[in-house]
């Protein structure tokens, strides 16, 4: 053989090993990868082969699937009211990854989860009867925070305080799943979606955290009372009006010119929202200490899972003594999302005790069986004394009763509440962001529900937007559909 033939002869197999070397590698190493890969249609038509599990609100499916005439496609996800509980399911699409309560149970619903499995589905090579979601989700409540948004750009959540049960998520403006579920159409209105300057995609509830303005009073007061700079709600403080911040020549001043804010205390100045006894309290605690209690109510909690990753609420650290001021009545860089200050006003409402929120109560197989219990799981943490707690609720009261959000009573229930306004844009260029968080037990059967509502933009005029005027109705509605 000559050198020519010998040396082609030796390429020649090298070329077939490379092959033989890379073919195994794809089979035995990137082969698993390759069938999970989003892109992969057999995926898709697996998925779709048969009807999926459901999502089950109060005893009843808002989810289901339909045969199409797909001859590989052969089934769609469908939708209940499906605006309404967009919030909760997010979507099944054969064209689009599954988000919200339809992805994190992707597989139970499909019925590749491994403890749907039986010996016979082992014996047969077939996919497991898919399983269903059980939510906490009470369709009451679900309902009057949809309707009493209406056509705001906001959000809405209600938490039972005393099991941690979420009972309403709502997001508005909203879409409908069911216009993702299909593949063929499945793109035209997905963009249309994503090019809606209201970003009906995006969760409020969850997944935007904005600035809670006199809201976050609440977490304040509680750092001041457990600290004990000062001993009781009705204790006078040290709260010039106007309040300069320190450092600066900046002066603090109050929405309401004449009200009784100066040296005032904790409860007058809940009723009437003083920024100066809040911004100056804040400056005296410290950035640690307010941090500190922040976080015990759920602040900077990157990994909040209800079981949907709740996005971080921020209060942030490194700043001066004037920044921190303003921290204190919910500025500065300190942002919020409607199930934080929920969990706020839950935590107060049940004796300074919150139980972790979940609007997942079991997952369960075909056939009804109990494969996992998230109620049974749910931890309970005490975030202040149960004296601190009933002063607030106290305070809270009197702010219902006789202060800022009076359009929250409600007959045969005692209702505490904070409004708060906050700043919005670049030097508050923005129409402001209207807020109410509260608690609501009734007198007659003891139930408690704990709510936060936030209206981000309304049709009313930037002088008319008050926590009081745009989100306390919607939480009155909320708080009466939970505990009637």
């Amino acid at each position: 053989m000559n050198k020519t033939i010998r040396r082609a002869s030796v390429f020649a197999l090298l070329l077939v090993f490379a092959l033989l070397v890379r073919a195994t590698w794809v089979q035995f190493y990137d082969g698993q990868a390759l069938a999970d890969d989003n892109d992969n249609r057999r995926n898709a038509i697996e998925t779709y082969s048969s009807p999926l599990g459901n999502i089950i609100v109060a005893g009843d499916a808002i989810t289901g699937s339909a045969r199409t005439k797909d001859s590989d496609l052969k089934y769609k996800r469908t939708y209940t009211n499906g605006e309404l509980y967009a919030a909760v399911t997010g979507y099944a699409s054969q064209a689009y990854a599954p988000t919200q309560l339809e992805g994190i149970y992707a597989d139970l619903l499909n019925g590749t989860d491994s403890r749907l499995t039986n010996v016979m589905d082992t014996v047969t090579n077939q996919r497991a009867e898919p399983g269903n979601v059980v939510t906490t989700i009470d369709p009451a409540v679900q309902k009057a925070a949809y309707n009493a948004l209406g056509d705001t750009k906001g959000a809405a959540v209600a938490i039972d305080p005393t099991t941690g049960k979420i009972l309403a998520v709502v997001s508005t403006p909203s879409y409908d799943p069911s216009s993702l579920t299909d593949a063929n159409t499945a793109g035209t209105a997905w963009k249309k979606l994503t090019k809606d300057s209201d970003k009906p995609l995006t969760n409020r509830a969850l997944r935007q955290p904005v600035a809670p303005g006199s809201t976050f009073k609440l977490v304040v007061a509680a750092a001041a009372l457990e600290d004990g700079l000062y001993s009781s709600v009705d204790e006078k403080t040290d709260s010039p009006d106007p309040y300069t911040l320190p450092g600066t020549t900046t002066v603090l001043k109050n929405e309401n010119s004449s009200a009784p804010c100066e040296n005032a205390t904790i409860r007058t100045a809940l009723q009437y929202s003083c920024n100066n006894v809040f911004a100056k309290m804040a400056s005296d605690l410290g950035q640690d200490k307010l941090r500190a209690m922040a976080e015990k109510f759920g602040f900077n909690n990157k990994t909040q899972d209800v079981p949907v990753r709740a996005y971080e609420s921020v209060y942030p650290s490194d700043m001066d003594k004037s920044s921190t001021a303003l921290t204190g009545i919910g500025q500065f860089d300190v942002t919020a999302t409607p199930l934080q200050m929920a969990m706020v006003s839950a935590a107060i409402a049940n004796g300074g005790k919150l139980v972790s929120p979940h609007m997942v109560s079991t997952i369960t197989d075909s056939g009804g069986d109990v494969l996992k219990n998230y109620d049974d799981e749910a931890d309970t943490t005490e975030i202040v004394s149960s004296s601190t707690a009933e002063q607030l609720q106290s305070a809270m009261q009197t702010v219902v009763e006789e202060g800022t959000g009076t359009n929250a009573r409600i007959d045969g229930v005692t209702v505490g509440g904070k409004t708060g306004t906050a700043q919005h844009g670049e030097n508050n260029s923005e129409t402001p962001y209207a807020w109410f968080t509260s608690y609501g037990k009734s007198d007659s059967t003891g139930k408690e529900v704990a709510v936060a509502v936030l209206v981000e933009q309304s049709d009313a005029a930037r002088s008319e937007v008050s926590g009081n005027g745009l989100a306390a109705p919607v939480a009155k509605a909320m708080m009466q559909a939970a505990l009637k």
